[in-house]
């Protein structure tokens, strides 16, 4: 009877493990942005789409890193692009902003959309995420 339960414990492992296996990992993707150009903010937030289209806007993570002339994506006078921000923000994308590029640039949180998340540092935080195992995508020019 011992043997029978043995055998049976490490039959359910065996399957157990299997299905662990198959078990899809979410995809991540982090996405820098450090020009200040519409045509690449256009980029940009169609490759946004085109990714949540892809594979799901629930079964992929994505993290837009704005730092250096990027940042003036996200301040409050950029609205152009503010709907399509919205609703990316409400599809689970975050995007973040560099304070090391605040600083230089003079801005403050109050410049900034009040959907924006900030960062320590826009190329430290792509550097996290890569070696978290995020894929990166560089966009704009």
């Amino acid at each position: 009877m011992k043997k029978i339960a043995l055998t049976l414990l490490a039959f359910l492992l065996v399957l157990a493990s299997g299905a662990i296996a198959q078990t899809p990992k979410p995809h991540k993707v982090v996405l820098q942005m450090n020009v200040d150009d519409k045509d690449s903010w256009n980029q940009l937030m169609g490759n946004v789409q085109n990714i949540q289209n892809v594979f799901g806007a629930d079964k992929i993570q994505i993290e837009v890193v704005a730092y250096g002339k990027g940042i003036n994506l996200l301040l409050k006078t950029n609205t152009e692009f503010e709907e399509r921000m919205k609703k990316a923000i409400a599809s689970g994308v975050v995007l973040a902003a560099c304070q090391n590029s605040m600083r230089l640039r003079k801005v403050v949180t109050e410049d900034l959309f009040s959907f924006a998340s900030q960062v320590d540092s826009g190329v430290a935080e792509l550097i996290r995420k890569q070696e978290a195992g995020w894929s990166y995508v560089r966009t704009g020019e």
